[in-house]
């Protein structure tokens, strides 16, 4: 037969089950126990789930309460310095509260400390904490957790197979502060516990084990392609199956590295990189399994069952029931269950598969490969063949207005009138701002009250005039409290938004929404993304009257607040009939005329957010320039209807900067504010070798971490950026958006922030 698996499975929970518990943990309202229950009911629940479906393996180990990285930073023993004397307690464990304190800076026990830094996982939405590592590090099973989840699996009886980030992929996303530091150096004493982890899974009657190493779809300097063959020739003696799981791209140049690895399977993503099945096909050895990642498993859109049993059809052929079938990757990046969504038509549900319907599409598929598909099977297929269909010919697709209208755009619409020199002089006239101006990113606290009265609004308890009294309420609020603080540049808050994202689609033609499609961005931190069914427009202004509002507040400039094409586009499940840089020109459009309108109605300063731009680098350096073209010029397209005078900001948080930046530099923002709190400024090193020519806000406030940052801290790293940056180009701000904190950290927060800038003020005066 063919085995049908999958890499790992959301787990969030249908109703955000996991997010719940967790904050209530964090606040006080719930004990560890509590906790520890939650989360076994959880798995529970999603193991049962893929056995329902017809899994032949259940995934064990996906399972995290913050981050299924930093699981394997504690499970190998690689706790900070600042975190281990907690941490080295009788029992040797390192604690869930050490855990939650590595990655938001404090828990409901031990001492408060800087949290550590958190990125972007490859080229996803998906946060995880960066190992941080150290010359000499030693390492030791410091956890048992993972093997607890095993007991628990094997008690309720079910088939299983455990994933782990693999140890080559752990270090390639680690990062040492010393300078000449190589990270793969610590190999040698990584292995040892690696292969203490298998031999004790072993132990427990485990078979397979799944390692993660996307790492492998990257360009790999030598040194790492040799190590991943030392590694491998090292674990080939552990008591369990390996499959060294590959995902996000195609091997490229290291495809015959990964056939050849001494491991008894392999797992390959034929969704980014359908091309690489026969390559691996002709190289891989005659006694190797082959998973072959054929469902999405990073967008929504149902799946051609039928081309799919065509297209792999061959590879039965030739690997019989050595051929694995699964989703291209961790269904981690898609919401839970479509069952679960009342509200969208049933044709938009026709064309969709959520986690839940992946596990039967992966099922279906390799019992048709394996000749054993029933009549339920059949069904599926016709089902799915019949709405693929449909789809095609639906006339929700394109509006031929929007591609006429692209066909119009040259060169004088992707440039300012003038370059930046020309440009600061009017802004400071216009704007009158001191050195180092202070500003926020954009949103403030989303209180109880605020969800409170959306919720209301959405279910019709609230009239949409009654609801929108709340939201100027709530703006004047903000207002007041930023003029209190004494910040230079005010925002109006934010509090009629639900998502950054999701707002802004919920009022552009060409986008669908769910209701209960929540997707894991980092912790607790759950997104929405909407839906991109066909071709966007803008049917009305979305932020002007917000904005007009709170300026009318205040003589204090108001910064507009939107969020960018290239983001728009990321971090939305996005339309697969049609290249994505057309549907990302296609929103840039759209939010031109909303800048356009923003200036009309006497908005001074107007930021694109652009947080997602790194992400969408594509993994193998060949394929940048392309990605950065378009997403620049998109970037661009949206912001160069504005004026000399209108000030164009643009906001990027959690990336790695230094092997783009003059891709950042051609967005031509007049000011870039980026995170630089938890890495410690040293991103402004990118800015400093480059020459960056525009004005820079590095972020000095870590708003994940509920810690209450001391004035004495920002200052210390704004006179770092003082020796990079010229002062007269620095602004002083928070690293990202206060939505998800409180007032009672914000203002204070706040507060230390704006007396840092006027300490910096005298002295630099």
């Amino acid at each position: 037969m063919t085995l049908a698996h999958v890499l790992g499975y959301p787990r969030i929970g249908a109703g955000r089950e996991l997010k719940r518990a967790v904050e209530a943990y964090w606040r006080g309202e719930l004990d560890r126990d509590g906790l520890e229950a939650a989360g076994r009911e959880l798995r529970a629940r999603h193991w049962q789930a893929q056995r329902d479906a017809g899994l032949d393996l259940v995934t064990v180990g996906d399972f995290a309460f913050y981050d299924q990285v930093l699981n394997v930073t504690a499970l190998v023993g690689a706790v900070p310095a600042r975190f281990a004397a907690e941490a080295e307690v009788a029992s040797g464990e390192v604690d869930l509260d050490t855990q939650f304190r590595m990655a938001r800076g404090r828990a409901p026990s031990g001492t408060p400390a800087a949290a550590c830094e958190m990125t972007k996982y490859f080229d996803t939405n998906y946060h995880y904490l960066v190992p941080e590592l150290h010359e000499g590090q030693r390492f030791r099973l410091a956890s048992s957790r993972l093997f607890d989840e095993v007991a628990e699996a094997r008690a309720a009886g079910h088939p299983l197979k455990v994933a782990l980030t693999g140890p080559l992929t752990w270090l390639w996303l680690g990062k040492g502060r010393e300078p000449g530091f190589d990270r793969l150096s610590l190999l040698e004493a990584l292995l040892p516990v690696y292969a203490e982890i298998l031999a004790r899974l072993a132990a427990l009657g485990v078979e397979w084990v799944q390692l993660d190493e996307p790492a492998l779809v990257q360009d790999l300097p030598v040194a790492w392609r040799n190590a991943f063959e030392l590694a491998y020739n090292r674990l080939r003696a552990s008591p369990v199956k390996l499959l060294v799981a590959t995902y996000f791209g195609a091997l490229g140049d290291n495809l015959r590295l990964a056939v050849g690895l001494p491991v008894d399977g392999l797992h390959i993503d034929t969704v980014r990189a359908p091309e690489q099945l026969t390559a691996v096909l002709d190289n891989l050895p005659g006694y190797k399994v082959l998973s072959v990642g054929a469902i999405d498993g990073r967008n929504v859109w149902r799946a051609d069952l039928g081309a799919l049993h065509e297209r792999l059809a061959h590879a039965r052929m030739r690997l019989g029931e050595r051929l694995w079938l699964a989703p291209s990757c961790s269904l981690l990046h898609v919401p839970v269950d479509l069952d679960a969504e009342r509200e969208i038509d049933e044709e938009l549900a026709s064309w969709l598969a959520f986690a839940r319907q992946k596990l039967d599409e992966t099922v279906t598929l390799a019992r048709l490969l394996g000749n054993r598909a029933g009549a339920e099977d059949r069904a599926r297929v016709a089902a799915a063949t019949a709405a693929l269909d449909a789809r095609r010919a639906s006339p929700r697709l394109h509006r031929p207005a929007v591609a006429e209208r692209l066909a119009r755009v040259g060169d004088a619409e992707r440039s300012r009138d003038n370059p930046y020199p020309v440009r600061v002089r009017a802004q400071r006239r216009a704007l009158d701002l001191p050195l180092f101006p202070t500003a926020t990113i954009g949103s403030f606290p989303q209180t109880p009250e605020i969800r409170a009265a959306r919720r209301a609004h959405r279910s019709g308890e609230l009239g949409r005039e009654a609801y929108e009294a709340r939201m100027r309420d709530e703006i004047a609020d903000a207002v007041r409290r930023q003029e209190a603080l004494g910040l230079d540049m005010l925002v109006h808050g934010e509090a009629e938004r639900n998502d950054m994202v999701e707002y802004f689609g919920e009022q552009l033609d060409g986008y669908v929404f769910t209701r209960h499609g929540w997707v894991q961005s980092y912790g607790s931190r759950c997104v929405k993304p909407p839906i991109i069914v066909g071709d966007v427009t803008r049917p009305a202004p979305m932020t002007v009257a917000w904005s007009r509002y709170a300026q009318s507040l205040t003589s204090c400039p108001m910064k507009g607040m939107l969020t960018g094409p290239v983001t728009m586009l990321q971090w939305s499940f996005v339309r697969d009939d049609q290249p994505r840089e057309v549907t990302c020109r296609q929103i840039a459009l759209a939010l031109r005329d909303e800048v356009a309108d923003l200036e009309a109605a006497g908005i001074p300063a107007i930021q694109i957010d652009e947080p997602a731009l790194r992400e969408g680098l594509p993994l193998r350096q060949g394929e940048w320039q392309g990605y950065l073209d378009w997403a620049v010029e998109c970037f661009r397209l949206t912001a160069s209807v504005a004026r000399d005078a209108t000030q164009i900001h643009t906001h990027m948080c959690y990336s790695e900067f230094n092997d783009i930046i003059a891709a950042i530099a051609a967005l031509d923002a007049d000011v870039i504010t980026i995170e630089t709190s938890r890495s410690h400024m040293e991103l402004l090193d990118a800015f400093q070798d480059f020459a960056y020519p525009n004005e820079i806000g590095p972020g000095v406030y870590d708003i994940h971490s509920p810690n209450v940052p001391e004035v004495a801290w920002m200052v210390q790293l704004m006179e770092k950026a003082a020796e990079r940056i010229p002062v007269e180009r620095l602004w002083v701000n928070p690293d990202c958006g206060l939505k998800t904190r409180g007032w009672a950290e914000v203002e204070p927060a706040l507060a230390n922030m704006v007396e840092a800038a006027r300490e910096l003020r005298r002295r630099h005066a």
